[in-house]
Parts: structure tokens; sequence; C-alpha cells
């Protein structure tokens, strides 16, 4: 089991979390959404629950509940910034399909 992160988005969560000011790391989760099914949730984390795994990819703490870790399981998280967009690129293995605008994705 593993979640990854690559350089710039380890750089991204870094920064983010330092201009908080607090937090033990950034929680990643699943959500029921959009016309595939499921979405990607990314928020800071105060605390850790007694069901969160922790993964702890360079200098950073990702957070994953037991529910959300079998949807993406194996997931590497990218960032990317392209002109004036920006934003997180989730690569799941487990992913079998993404809906046309990119916000969900089925297993």
């Amino acid at each position: 089991m593993a979640i990854t992160l690559t350089d710039k988005a380890a750089q991204r969560m870094s920064d983010y979390l330092s201009n908080r000011g607090s937090g033990v790391g950034v929680r990643l989760s699943v959500q029921t959404t959009g016309c595939s099914g499921l979405g990607y949730n990314m928020e800071f984390v105060d605390s850790v629950n007694d069901d969160d795994t922790t993964f702890d990819d360079k200098g950073v703490k990702v957070i994953v509940d037991a529910k959300s870790l079998i949807y993406i399981d194996g997931t590497e998280v990218d960032f990317q910034k392209e002109g004036l967009n920006e934003g997180f690129e989730f690569n799941n293995p487990n992913s079998k399909a993404e809906c046309g605008c990119g916000e969900s994705f089925t297993v």
C-alpha cells in the first residue's frame, strides 16, 4: 500500500502547510460525485483518526481513511501548472475510466 508524491506535488503541499501555520498533513480521500461516480478530495489535517493510514513521502504526511484507500491505493499525486491553470493530478492505477472533464473517475 502506498500513496506517493512527485517532487512538485510535495513542494506545493509543503508550501500550503507552511502558509497555514499548523496541521499534521494533507488528507486525500474520495467522495461520490460527478458523472463517473468518484472524485478526489484534499484537505488539511489537524489530527489523525484511528482508522487512517499515514504515508510519509518527501517530508509530507498524506493521510487516507480506510474507505478511500481501497480506491486510491498506489496513486501518485502530481502538481501541474499550465498557463493560468494549475492543480493536483492523480495517477491512479485503480481508475478504469474518467469523465470527459476529468473531475471524476470509476474503478
